[in-house]
């Protein structure tokens, strides 16, 4: 079940990815729209942008179902949309009053927009991959072949979503009203519930298990739809000072907080392997300021020190129920990063975003001299800290002399032999900052030989599924381990 969770998280990064497109969009519509209220070409970019944040329903059942796939075939996506269109037709309000012999006014209100909503996306997504997984090499009778393999897929996911939906007619309201409910508990604690999303948003980073807790209050799963109706400004309904408050507090934490934190790692790592950190904790630090990307930091110390990653998760929900305080509010389309913050700057729903800053000044403070304190105290084996095992001297120096070869190809080789090779992986793939390898004993597997490559961590999440923290070149790794299996 954890795998599952893992891969799902992984698909779900796909979909995500196309939210920084909005967010541009919808970032310079705002701004124009800033200086003259009924500028055509702000109108039309911002509309641009929303038309990606209106449909991120159906862009997760394609994404999700190309992710889950076993070969990443367009079929898959085929798929997906098809059992999309076909669940929520089926669930659409007049479908549901026609099935159940009521006025569609009296229909329950889980149903209402139920092609916009990001978990039925999800669900969908989710079917259609395993429909895909489990049919697309099906071979039937000569009379029937032109619909063998691949064809069969999206023919097997509209079948499978018209049982779906004959379930979710009676499951949906239920979950829907369980959602709603811890929603809204959490919304009504208003700051409070800010900073308890984000500090369990931060602690569930290792599982993955984030995402769900994200598409409650940054989509439209319930109505909270913080993302959404943030980046629409003055064209959605959001309420200033109030829509962005699940957001906001993450940018003093992602842009000035991490990148203190990697300071104070950097000062506090062994003399002889500071450089090595150096190099580690710059490119993670740049990363997290610039796009909000921050697994690479906080994979490098999550499992080394898990005290320091609990503190972590208490500062980001400090942050957030602070900022939502004093609704000094700005949000992101992607992650909270100066990219973000800049697009965000000039929407009409930003309120105090400058705040945001001075916040972080503050929080970077914190970070680096709490971090500095319980690393020394406590003796934290973080990056440049932990104890020297045999035999990683040496092959660090090795990586050295081949600076002159392409980095990746160097990294992906030595991670491929750390791993086993050939005989060892059966199967790999990569996220937004993670390889996640399938090895067949995990006894094989050299970890002080991937960590000599300095990569930010590994996290071994099952008896045969290991991750390697790469970083945002995550793929190029992928390319050159995929490239020398046989």
């Amino acid at each position: 079940m954890k795998s599952f969770f893992q891969r799902l998280g992984r698909s779900i990064m796909l979909p995500v990815a196309v939210l920084p497109a909005a967010a541009i969009l919808a970032g310079i519509g705002n701004w124009i729209l800033g200086f003259a209220e009924d500028n055509i070409a702000g109108t039309f970019l911002l509309s641009a942008g929303t038309s990606i944040l209106d449909n991120l329903a159906i862009i997760f059942a394609v994404g999700i179902a190309i992710g889950l796939s076993r070969d990443k075939h367009g079929a898959a996506a085929l798929s997906g949309l098809v059992g999309f269109l076909v669940l929520t037709s089926l669930l659409s309000i007049d479908t549901v009053a026609g099935l159940t012999g009521v006025d569609p006014s009296e229909v329950n209100a889980a149903f209402e927009g139920i092609d916009q909503n990001v978990f039925m996306g999800i669900f969908s997504g989710i079917i259609s991959a395993v429909m895909y997984n489990r049919f697309s090499n099906t071979k039937l009778p000569d009379a029937l072949a032109f619909f063998s393999g691949k064809r069969l897929a999206p023919i097997m996911s509209a079948a499978a979503m018209v049982v779906g939906a004959a379930v979710m007619l009676f499951i949906w309201p239920v979950v829907y009203s369980w959602l709603v409910t811890f929603g809204t508990s959490i919304s009504n604690l208003g700051a409070l519930g800010a900073g308890l999303y984000g500090f369990f948003n931060r602690l569930l980073i290792p599982t993955g298990l984030h995402h769900a807790l994200n598409s409650v209050f940054w989509f439209d799963t319930i109505g909270i739809n913080d993302i959404g109706k943030f980046l629409a400004g003055s064209a959605g309904d959001g309420i200033k000072g109030i829509t962005g408050r699940y957001q906001a507090g993450f940018f003093p934490i992602m842009m000035f907080g991490l990148p203190a934190a990697a300071l104070a790692m950097y000062h506090t790592a062994k003399t002889s392997r500071r450089k090595n950190t150096a190099s580690l904790m710059l490119a993670a630090a740049v990363a997290a300021f610039l796009t909000g990307v921050t697994e690479p930091l906080e994979f490098s110390f999550m499992f080394l020190a898990p005290a320091l990653y609990v503190v972590h998760a208490l500062l980001t929900g400090i942050s957030l129920f602070i900022a939502a305080s004093f609704e000094w509010i700005s949000g992101f389309g992607f992650s909270a990063g100066f990219v973000d913050y800049t697009l965000s700057f000039f929407n009409p729903l930003a309120s105090q975003p400058y705040m945001l800053l001075v916040q972080g000044l503050v929080f970077a403070v914190i970070y680096y001299f709490l971090f500095r304190f319980l690393i020394l105290k406590f003796d934290l084996k973080t990056p440049g800290r932990e104890d020297e095992p045999e035999g990683v001297e040496e092959e660090e120096n090795e990586s050295e002399e081949k600076t002159g070869e392409d980095k990746f190809a160097v990294m992906g080789a030595q991670i491929y032999d750390g791993l086993g090779g050939d005989e060892n992986i059966t199967a790999v793939d990569h996220c937004t900052t993670r390889l996640r390898v399938e090895v067949k004993d995990m006894d094989k597997v050299d970890q002080n030989k991937i960590k000599a490559t300095n990569v930010p961590g590994i996290n071994i999440v099952g008896k045969h599924n290991i991750q390697v923290i790469v970083g945002t070149s995550v793929q190029f790794v992928a390319d050159e381990v995929n490239k020398l299996r046989k």
